[in-house]
């Protein structure tokens, strides 16, 4: 358990194409916030690891499966998926010059420096929602941490993945047998229902426990072989 007595010190303040996004310094702790909701922190990463650990285990024994991770956010699910030599190709989207910066250049680095010098590793500077309506390539496995959750957006624009259309899109880019998983700071089984409308199979939730309060969690659905 981290405790603090001293206030957080703003390290950098960009106002990008979709507001402010802030990076501080909160003790021992780096914090990202956007538009004044708090996004992640260098904390712990538990929910980052689950995130793509459950997304591998749901694949069958294909070899090394391309990954996309939506959200570059603190490094955790780059560094996570590259420290696993089961992954093939490794995309993060991550629509923040500041971020990305914040990462190559910047106090991030120390967490994700080595993983960006792996050559599976790309960041790629876009919009996921656009990434995913826009490119042609696909993947074995999407582990999207964007928002969060899919009743809980950053921005407003972010609904549209969360939506029938969204998520074919998301089901268009995984190849037969892929793996979508999302996640969620609540469970919703709404957002469940959703999965199996978009023609999903083997839909489920992981949970991640938290120290106090609803656990995190992890929404699972397959594309049909």
């Amino acid at each position: 358990m981290h405790t603090h007595t001293t206030a957080p010190v703003v390290l950098d303040r960009r106002e990008g194409p979709h507001g402010e996004v802030v990076l501080r310094r909160h003790g021992e702790l780096l914090q990202i916030i956007a538009n004044g909701c708090f996004l992640m922190d260098t904390s712990d990463g538990r929910s980052e690891r689950l995130l793509v650990d459950a997304a591998r285990d749901a694949l069958d024994d294909r070899p090394s499966p391309a990954l996309l991770i939506g959200g570059l956010g603190v490094g955790f699910s780059l560094a996570h998926a590259v420290a696993d030599p089961r992954w093939g190709r490794v995309d993060v989207v991550e629509r923040e010059e500041a971020i990305i910066g914040w990462h190559r250049e910047g106090p991030l680095a120390e967490l994700s420096g080595a993983a960006l010098a792996d050559p599976r590793a790309q960041i790629l500077h876009t919009d996921l929602v656009a990434h995913l309506f826009g490119t042609t390539d696909t993947y074995d496995a999407l582990c999207l941490d964007i928002d969060n959750g899919p009743g809980w957006t950053v921005t407003e624009g972010n609904n549209s993945l969360y939506s029938p259309a969204g998520l074919a899109a998301c089901k268009a880019r995984l190849n037969p047998g892929g793996v979508l998983a999302v996640w969620s700071a609540q469970p919703s089984s709404a957002f469940d229902d959703a999965l199996r409308n978009a023609g999903f199979q083997r839909v489920r939730t992981e949970e991640i426990p938290v120290a106090r309060g609803v656990p995190d969690v992890v929404h699972l659905g397959v594309r049909a072989a």
